[in-house]
């Protein structure tokens, strides 16, 4: 197997974007994309293309990429669409590299897009219960609701002062506040350490011009913010947005062909799905690490900068540790010492993680890639990880009922 390098990415501004349609987002990253890794249309093997939500948002199916790819000339290749909830872009990457990887073609596209705003707030939210099984949906919403009517109850009711938003809230979050809820009763973790979690993706993003949030909000702000589900706030959690997101690689032998020597290698692209954590065992997500890990022959001590799945703060710090970063439950101590930070000893999400720069879901993983392609590559500014060398970017995906839906490990290293 040939080995596959990074040659160009672009994101467009995630945010809610209502007077922008899914081509012209799309043409926007991939135009940028080929501009960065300096290829033309003509050079590209095949396209694959990540989307979660289009054909329940406005009823396009089964040929997404092709129409906003044919809409731009790039046609005549292979386009495949990829969906995996939110690690429906991570996905395309996982077999583009592939197709790469074998010498089946040279240069590769991969597109993350989508739109998620609506005026109808409702409609918004609703699309996240397609990545649950709907089956049994009612019952998980429901046993949610008891986990935190009595998590409300031996707090001695809603005494945070904060008014709950239930109506402008995925299940999602639920769920995320549930396993703070368990972290917290396990391990200790306290309200506090995720604000602090939130409020260092804030400052992060506030020096990222494509960031849906570009202001910075104190511990206190973070905490004192509207609830969602005890113990999040607003703030804690992912807005709902809009964006796109495109990354070129190709053959190590184009990569020579062409004189481009600064292209990280993708070192380690796997994927899985969840399963029941046993008694004494790893995580899915820590197995899926390891595996990575040793694919690309370094650990976890060895990663300069990691973008992972903050769709809370919660997830981050839930994150950091089945890779591993910290020891289980520490996770919230590791933030609050600075770790995380950029100038940390591990800069965590700097681009601002999904709870700051976005969560356009299809869109995500390719995103997180690209940014650690730019740090790798000196191209990101006053965020830039300086000396950076090896970067870990991890996806999630939707709720399975036995773990996760997908989840996705990718290593990049120059």
């Amino acid at each position: 197997m040939e080995k596959v390098r990074v040659i160009g990415g672009a994101v467009t501004l995630f945010a809610k974007q209502p007077d922008r349609n899914m081509k012209s987002l799309a043409e926007e990253a991939v135009t940028g994309a080929l501009k960065n890794a300096n290829v033309e249309i003509k050079d590209l093997g095949g396209a694959w293309v990540g989307n979660c939500v289009q054909g329940i948002f406005d009823g396009q199916e089964m040929i997404r990429g092709q129409v906003v790819l044919h809409t731009m000339g790039i046609h005549g290749i292979p386009i495949i669409n990829v969906e995996n909830a939110c690690a429906s872009s991570a996905t395309a990457l996982n077999a583009a590299w592939a197709q790469v990887a074998l010498g089946e073609i040279d240069v590769a596209l991969v597109l993350g897009m989508e739109k998620m705003f609506s005026r109808d707030k409702a409609k918004s939210m609703a699309i996240f219960n397609a990545a649950m099984d709907v089956e049994i949906l009612s019952k998980i919403a429901a046993s949610l609701k008891a986990s935190e009517a009595d998590s409300e109850k031996n707090r001695g009711g809603n005494d945070t002062g904060k008014k709950k938003k239930t109506e402008d809230k995925s299940i999602f979050m639920d769920l995320y506040a549930s396993g703070a809820r368990a972290h917290m009763e396990q391990y200790g973790l306290t309200q506090r350490q995720l604000a602090v979690v939130a409020s260092k993706n804030h400052f992060h993003s506030s020096m990222n011009r494509l960031a849906q949030y570009q202001k910075e909000f104190s511990v206190d702000e973070v905490m004192n913010d509207v609830e969602v589900a005890f113990p999040l706030t607003r703030l804690m959690c992912s807005p709902i947005g809009d964006g796109a997101a495109a990354a070129v690689i190709c053959s190590d032998s184009f990569a020579t062909k062409i004189g481009r020597t600064a292209a990280p290698e993708i070192a380690a692209c796997l994927l899985t799905s969840g399963e029941p954590l046993t008694p004494g065992g790893d995580g899915s997500l820590t197995m899926l690490a390891k595996s990575a890990y040793e694919r690309a022959g370094i650990g976890p001590q060895d990663i300069d900068i990691a973008e992972v799945h903050d769709a809370t703060a919660f997830g981050e710090i839930s994150s950091t540790e089945a890779l591993m970063f910290c020891a289980p439950g520490e996770g919230g101590q590791f933030a609050e010492a600075g770790n995380t930070t950029l100038g940390g000893s591990i800069p965590v999400n700097v681009s601002g993680g999904l709870e700051c720069q976005g969560h356009p879901v299809g869109a995500t993983g390719i995103r997180q890639v690209v940014e650690l392609y730019w740090h790798l590559t000196n191209q990101v500014g006053k965020r830039q990880v300086e000396g950076a060398r090896i970067g870990l970017a991890q996806n999630a995906g939707g709720s399975a009922p036995k773990g996760a839906g997908a989840l996705s490990v990718t290593i990049l290293k120059v």
